[in-house]
C-alpha cells in the first residue's frame, strides 16, 4: 500500500461513524481537510499556482456545504467534527 492510502484509510477510521462508512459528512470533511490542508502548504510555495487555487476555493467551499448540512442534521455532531479537526477557532 502507498503512504497516502494508508494516511486516507487513517483518516476514515478516526472519523467513521460505524464499521464500513466511509461516505459520512463527517468523513467527508475530514478528507477534504487533510487535502485543502496539502493543497495550502504547496500554494505557500508555489504562489502562481492558480489552477491549484481554485481548486482549492472549490474544496472549501465543498466543505462548507457539508458542514452546513451536518449542523442541520445534528449539532452534536457538527461540533464533535470541527473540535477533532480543529476548524472554526
Amino acid at each position: 500500500m502507498s503512504t497516502a492510502t494508508e494516511e486516507k484509510h487513517e483518516i476514515i477510521g478516526g472519523h467513521q461513524r460505524h464499521e464500513g462508512d466511509t461516505g459520512s459528512p463527517e468523513v467527508q470533511i475530514a478528507l477534504l481537510t487533510t487535502r485543502i490542508n496539502h493543497l495550502t502548504d504547496h500554494l505557500r510555495t508555489h504562489k502562481k499556482d492558480h489552477a491549484s487555487r481554485r481548486g482549492l476555493l472549490k474544496m472549501v467551499g465543498r466543505r462548507n456545504k457539508l458542514l452546513r448540512y451536518l449542523a442541520g442534521i445534528s449539532v452534536d455532531r457538527y461540533q464533535e467534527t470541527i473540535g477533532k479537526l480543529n476548524l472554526r477557532k
